[in-house]
């Protein structure tokens, strides 16, 4: 079975949990020998290293461009598509003359450079609509040109590519719900991205939501059908290189970490004020918030605000390396996310040997067993959580043992395992 997937990043260039996902689903599959994949990014920027799979930029792919090979010649010659409904300009002044002439309705214009090829960021910036929009415009020109059974497309910023793929082929439409706005705006939604995901959800032939948690969301929130959607948990990768020299910390205090996105999603905020109420009784522990987002000056200030400075540290986004060594000096692992559909941090500082404490508002709650589990909003449970890990070696080496053990049997296989059974249930051989 050949599938044609859709994502918007992949390692070494991600910025959250999605293009870990990504990576480690493709992976599973690979080991199974049962899928192909062809996986597709907006930018693809040579340094990936995909195992087993045919990696795609959308940056790479002229649009109107093509080469072919005639059987009875040894050389390829290059040939430009007519009457096609994608009209590409080079600039401003070519598309005003362009708009000046006459064009059926299913004209579609499309900025390219000057090999026919769309520049695409692959970042989550002020221009993401118009990177979205483009990325459909090069998935029908992908579409057309591979062959494949079926369409994986990840998270809303590859739904449209994955209908447009769809329109073009008529084959199945698999999507892949990581996170919905509802999860990510904190209740207040963008009516447009939206407006994408419910599309999106209406057109698949299956839905993957991470948890159930998701899943409950997608048929509440959305009106979906719930025969139509198939929980798949994710996994965590290996630590490589276990046994290699450990990072060590260089002082006797505790470190307490939250490690993700500082959104709203995430809850920094409940980290910061249970930080707070934990310095109150001790003082030899010290609080580390790793990553970025758009409240991390508000956090800095809330942090300054009360008084706390001297125990509370910010790294900045961390990657590769920088996340193992931050969890091999971890004391206790903090994820109080607000709606989390999944989370596959917790499985990660698991695998370090670090006792976590995540919120019952997370997809991993559903499957963790060795965690502590609390109300993101109750912050006085969570201080209390962190303190009896701290100052009760007993507790905290039940948690470490139990968790790495467990963790173990979190394996990208598995999820790619029942990945490969939705898709079965939609194409038949």
């Amino acid at each position: 079975m050949k599938v044609l997937m859709f994502g918007w990043e992949f390692p070494p260039h991600i910025s959250g949990g999605l293009g870990t996902a990504c990576f480690g689903l493709t992976k599973g599959m690979a080991k199974l020998n049962e899928v192909e994949v062809i996986f597709v990014v907006p930018k693809a920027f040579g340094d990936e290293n995909p195992v087993d799979i045919q990696l795609i930029g959308a940056n790479q792919v002229p649009i109107l461009q093509k080469k072919i090979q005639f059987e009875d010649a040894r050389q390829k010659i290059d040939y430009f598509e007519v009457g096609s409904e994608l009209v590409p300009y080079l600039g401003e002044q070519e598309f005003w003359n362009l708009k000046s002439k006459i064009y059926s309705k299913k004209t579609r214009f499309i900025k390219t450079s000057e090999g026919f090829k769309v520049d695409f960021t692959g970042k989550y910036d002020d221009g993401l609509l118009d990177e979205i929009r483009n990325y459909a415009l090069v998935a029908e020109v992908i579409a057309r040109n591979n062959k494949f059974d079926i369409i994986h497309a990840h998270d809303w910023l590859a739904y449209p590519a994955g209908m447009a793929a769809k329109r073009i082929s008529g084959k199945p439409l698999v999507i892949h719900v990581h996170a919905t706005d509802f999860d990510r705006s904190g209740g207040s939604v963008n009516p447009r991205v939206y407006a994408i995901e419910r599309e999106g959800m209406e057109m698949a032939d299956r839905i993957i939501a991470v948890s159930s948690l998701t899943k409950n969301i997608i048929v509440e929130k959305y009106g979906i059908q719930p025969e139509k959607i198939t929980v798949v948990y994710n996994a965590v990768e290996p630590v490589e290189n276990e046994n290699e020299v450990k990072f060590e910390k260089g002082f006797d205090e505790k470190i307490v970490t939250f490690l993700g996105r500082i959104t709203a999603q995430k809850g920094p905020e409940y980290f910061v004020e249970a930080a707070n109420l934990l310095l109150k009784k001790m003082k030899k522990v010290r609080f580390v918030m790793a990553g970025s987002g758009d409240l991390m000056n508000q956090m800095i200030a809330r942090v300054a605000e009360l008084g706390i400075s001297e125990h509370f540290h910010f790294t900045g986004f961390l990657s590769g390396k920088d996340v193992a060594h931050m969890l091999q000096i971890t004391d206790v692992f903090v994820m109080p996310s607000v709606s989390e559909p999944f989370g596959i941090v917790p499985l990660e500082a698991m695998q370090f040997n670090v006792p976590v404490i995540i919120s019952n508002q997370s997809g991993v709650a559903e499957v963790i067993k060795n965690a502590i589990k609390i109300d993101f909003w109750d912050t006085i449970e969570m201080a209390d959580a962190i303190y009896g890990l701290i100052n009760y070696s007993a507790l905290a080496a039940h948690f470490k043992n139990e968790g790495k053990h467990e963790v173990g049997h979190f394996e990208w296989i598995n999820s790619a395992r029942e990945v490969t059974d939705v898709y079965k249930s939609v194409v038949h051989f």
